[in-house]
Parts: structure tokens; C-alpha cells; sequence
């Protein structure tokens, strides 16, 4: 699934090509995905994009008559930009499209059709039963140790998956709670009442550099992620434990023969990676 740094990727693709754009057309393959398309989905024809946000692993659409189309990528989903120099040939899973009046199209493709399109007003985004119960954006100046601590100060659940809670924090999915989790030193399994505060104060840091480091690298492109110009992320090329079971940890400078090198554990049905000797 794309998290925080890709979303934010296709994000900021968007934001180059979309915004003072009107669109001049929408191309409907069929009517739902996870929900159904909204009904009032063409009455956004002839309206301007005025920016591109994101909340969460939401890509929002802000246009210029109050309303906000909101896109959710799903598991497998990607949103293309066909650029008017650029002939766009239909492929089987685009789901919709987006004609711009400059000859670009936005083209959401969805092969296991568990994304979303909807519609909202803007002044409404925050109340949005998609939104209203989120906690804050990891990147923004909210996050902070102190609200970390206060948060799980009672939690008896493993760190991970704590940090995996939208309603705690969003957009840290699994991936990079494992790669913050290493940088920080922190074990995974540790119950999250148990950081002391030094420790929460590594562990928001470590969520922060690595998303950031992960949204300049493009993202992580594992199977079906792509940017908006088709281009594949690259941290993938940079993980220090995720899915390098059995193999040398980023820095490593143990005998594996002897630690086995990067375990891989289950944890609320996902995947698990850290060091045994780093994450002691």
C-alpha cells in the first residue's frame, strides 16, 4: 500500500501541473471502487484547481468552488499524468479520468479497486467522517515527544503498532515504523508505556527523518507504486531492515552467522523487521 511518502510524492507531482487548471472533462470506467463514485462528480467539470493537499494518506483536490475531490490509492492504486505532448492509451484498470483544459489527463488506476473518489466541501475536510478521528500529521510541529508521550503513557501495546494508529499519528505505515524504529533504536515489541523519555524523543525524530528522507528519494517502490510521471520511487534502494531478513542490518558489524542478522516477526498481520543486537 503507499504511504505517507508516497502519497506525498504524487502529491507534489500534481501540485506542478494541476493548480489555475480547469477541468474540462471527467471519464468515468465504472461506478465505484471501494465506495461508490459520488453522484455530483460531474458537476466539477469547468471548475479550477486551486492546490493540491494532502491529509493522511489522502491525495485532496481543492477546487474553486469549495469543493474538495478526495482520492485514497488504496492497496495497489496510482494516479498518472498524461501530459498533451504525451498520447494517452487507455489501460484496463484506469477507473477515471481527468481532462484538463491544457491537455493533460489524471488518470486513477486501481487493478485491485480498493481506492476511493469523493467529494466534499473544503470548510467541512476536518469534520469528514474520512478525517475527523486522524491524529496529526508526523511531519507537522504537533507531532512532538511530548505529544507522544502523553499518548502512549498507558498504551501496553507494542510500539509499532502504536505508531501505526492514524488516530495516534497518520501516515507512519509499516514500512517506515520499521525503519524508524531502527534508527532510533528502539525494539519493535517493546510495550509503548515502557520508552522512557529520552527514547520518545529519538523515536519522533527518527519517524521524521526517515519520511523525509523517504518523500526525497520518491517513495518506495516495492511492486505497483509509481509517480506521477510513471518514474519509480527509489528508498527502497536505502531500507536499513525492511524485508533484509536473514541479511546484514544498515552498519552492520556483527558475525550473522552467530545473530542470524535482520529478524522478521508478525505484528497485527504485517511484516516486522529490526536487529536483534541494534534493537536489543
Amino acid at each position: 500500500m503507499p504511504e505517507l511518502p508516497e502519497v506525498e510524492t504524487v502529491c507534489r507531482g500534481l501540485a506542478k501541473a494541476l493548480p489555475r487548471h480547469a477541468i474540462k472533462r471527467v471519464i468515468q470506467n465504472r461506478h465505484d471502487l471501494r465506495v461508490p463514485f459520488p453522484a455530483a462528480l460531474k458537476n466539477i467539470t469547468g471548475h479550477r484547481v486551486t492546490a493540491i493537499d494532502r491529509r493522511a494518506k489522502y491525495i485532496l483536490i481543492n477546487l474553486d468552488n469549495q469543493q474538495t475531490l478526495i482520492l485514497h490509492l488504496g492497496m495497489s492504486g496510482s494516479l498518472m499524468l498524461h501530459h498533451k505532448d504525451k498520447k494517452y492509451l487507455p489501460e484496463k484498470h484506469d477507473h477515471m479520468v481527468l481532462v484538463m483544459d491544457n491537455g493533460t489527463s489524471v488518470v486513477l488506476n486501481d487493478p485491485r479497486r480498493f481506492g476511493l473518489v469523493a467529494l466534499a466541501a473544503t470548510k467541512d475536510l476536518a469534520r469528514h467522517r474520512f478525517f475527523a478521528h486522524l491524529g496529526p500529521e508526523p511531519l507537522d510541529k504537533n507531532f512532538t515527544a511530548a505529544y507522544l508521550a502523553e499518548k502512549i503513557k498507558t498504551k501496553k501495546i507494542a510500539i509499532k503498532l502504536a505508531v501505526m494508529d492514524q488516530r495516534l499519528v497518520v501516515g507512519v505505515g509499516n514500512i517506515y515504523a520499521a525503519e524508524a524504529l531502527f534508527a532510533a533504536g528502539i525494539d519493535p515489541r517493546r510495550a509503548a508505556h515502557s520508552l522512557k523519555p529520552a527514547e520518545i524523543k529519538k523515536l519522533v525524530s527518527a519517524i521524521q527523518k526517515v519520511l523525509k528522507k523517504a518523500i526525497k528519494a520518491g517513495g518506495s517502490s516495492l511492486r505497483d507504486y509509481v509517480q506521477t510521471d510513471g518514474e519509480l520511487g527509489y528508498f527502497q534502494h536505502q531500507f536499513a531492515v525492511y524485508d533484509k531478513k536473514g541479511q546484514k542490518c544498515k552498519g552492520c558489524t556483527c558475525d550473522i552467522r552467530k545473530t542470524g542478522g535482520v529478524q522478521r516477526i508478525t505484528q497485527g498481520d504485517r511484516s516486522t523487521f529490526y536487529c536483534p543486537v541494534k534493537q536489543a
